[in-house]
């Protein structure tokens, strides 16, 4: 009798931390269930995965991804239904992306069937914490790093992939104050704005820690080579809904093309709302705003969902938007894809994906 190695190397941890563990009283990203997903690429090739219980990472000093940041990584969730069954929203759609980005930073393709077979598996093992209440999901975290340990500007040729998860609730608890930022730039023509690595989070810190000083929560930030057009907000795609249009900026290389902002355009078009994806300028929004046909404004990502932008400040002020309340069109928006989300309407898509 021949049999087969089962593909990934499970093993479970003896007991779980969750009965020790708040769920109801989350910060976001600070809390981490049982078992986290690892695979490695030597010589090569991609070895076999192992689920295994969550711990740290040792490292040597000499690592390539402390020095030179050849780093990528993922967010996306998984919901729990009325039934108690944990789906995840959209995976393949985050899998390709991931795949983009280790493309432009020259990292191996991480296997579409083993990501998605593990991201599976190891949701199942910790399905249990999955918090009750409105906004509550697992957060998850797939990330890959170079882990060759020498000091020289090339590539790795070794690369540690996992996926930890996080349970959490709403990431934001109030409607944001925006910065219109137009001295620092996020992304370049050419560069890497269009993926996700760790670099273009880090060099937006230090703005966004000087917009917070001045009582905005995040960014809006423009474009590097004139700052004349939108391109996103924070961590998040932006959109507006100018004179009854649900406009977004387009995807121009620049702006990271999110899962979430490609559902909204979506489920838009499916009630029969007019949107747009094209160039919007800075003096456009502050002249609809200042016409009354600026509607609404706010961001939107995997983290958030959606985040309503109540103040936009600029060089002449602060613009205040009313805030939306649960018959707006961005409420609306947000109610249909949580119904999606936790099984309270038909998929029409197919963007769940059954972990357990």
């Amino acid at each position: 009798m021949i049999t087969t190695e089962p593909r990934i190397d499970i093993q479970p941890i003896g007991t779980s931390r969750i009965a020790t563990t708040d769920l109801e009283n989350l910060k976001f990203g600070r809390v981490f269930t049982d078992h986290i997903f690892t695979m490695d690429f030597v010589d090569g090739a991609w070895q076999r995965p192992v689920i295994r219980a969550y711990e740290d990472v040792a490292m040597s000093p000499a690592t390539l991804v402390l020095h030179y940041a050849q780093t990528i990584f993922e967010g996306m969730k998984a919901y729990k239904n009325e039934r108690g069954e944990v789906s995840l929203f959209r995976p393949q759609a985050n899998i390709a992306r991931m795949n983009r980005s280790a493309a432009r930073m020259a990292m191996p393709a991480i296997p579409e069937d083993v990501f998605l077979d593990g991201l599976k598996e190891l949701v199942k093992m910790d399905a249990a914490w999955v918090p009750d209440g409105k906004d509550a999901a697992l957060y998850i975290r797939p990330f890959m790093y170079a882990d060759d340990e020498y000091i020289g500007v090339k590539p790795s040729d070794g690369y540690r992939f996992a996926i930890f998860i996080c349970p959490v609730r709403g990431y934001y608890q109030e409607p944001l104050r925006v910065k219109l930022e137009l001295e620092y730039s996020r992304a370049f023509p050419g560069g890497t704005g269009a993926i996700k690595c760790g670099g273009n989070y880090a060099g937006g810190l230090y703005p966004s820690m000087l917009a917070q000083k001045q009582g905005f929560h995040q960014l809006l930030w423009t474009d590097a080579m004139e700052h004349k057009y939108i391109e996103e907000s924070g961590t998040m795609n932006v959109f507006f809904i100018i004179d009854g249009v649900l406009t977004t900026p387009s995807l121009d290389g620049t702006i990271l093309p999110g899962i979430t902002r490609d559902s909204i355009l979506q489920l838009a078009r499916d009630k029969g709302m007019p949107t747009a994806e094209r160039k919007v300028s800075v003096e456009e929004v502050l002249a609809a705003a200042k016409a009354g046909k600026l509607n609404a404004a706010f961001g939107a990502g995997t983290a958030a969902t959606i985040a309503p932008i109540q103040a936009i400040g600029h060089a002449g002020g602060v613009i205040d938007l009313p805030e939306p309340g649960a018959d707006s069109e961005v409420m609306k928006i947000g109610a249909m894809l949580d119904d999606i989300r936790r099984g309270r309407a038909e998929d029409k898509h197919g963007w769940m994906v059954r972990a357990s």
